[in-house]
C-alpha cells in the first residue's frame, strides 16, 4: 500500500511539473513573439462567430 501510494505523489508531482512548465513555456513564447498573442486572439474571435453563425449554443449544465 505504501508503494502504491509513493507511485501516486510521484506521479502527481511530475504531471503538475510538466504542467508549470507547459505554461512558463506558452508565457515565454508570448513575450518572445508579440505577434503570438495577437494571432491567438484573432483565432479565437472568429471562432466565436463562426460558432455564433452556426447556431451552436456551448453552455455547462449543472
Amino acid at each position: 500500500m505504501t508503494l502504491l501510494r509513493i507511485l501516486a505523489v510521484f506521479f502527481m508531482f511530475f504531471g503538475l511539473l510538466t504542467g508549470c512548465l507547459a505554461i512558463l513555456l506558452l508565457v515565454i513564447l508570448m513575450v518572445r513573439f508579440p505577434p503570438l498573442p495577437i494571432a491567438v486572439l484573432l483565432a479565437l474571435l472568429l471562432f466565436q462567430r463562426f460558432i455564433g453563425r452556426a447556431g451552436i449554443s456551448i453552455s455547462r449544465r449543472t
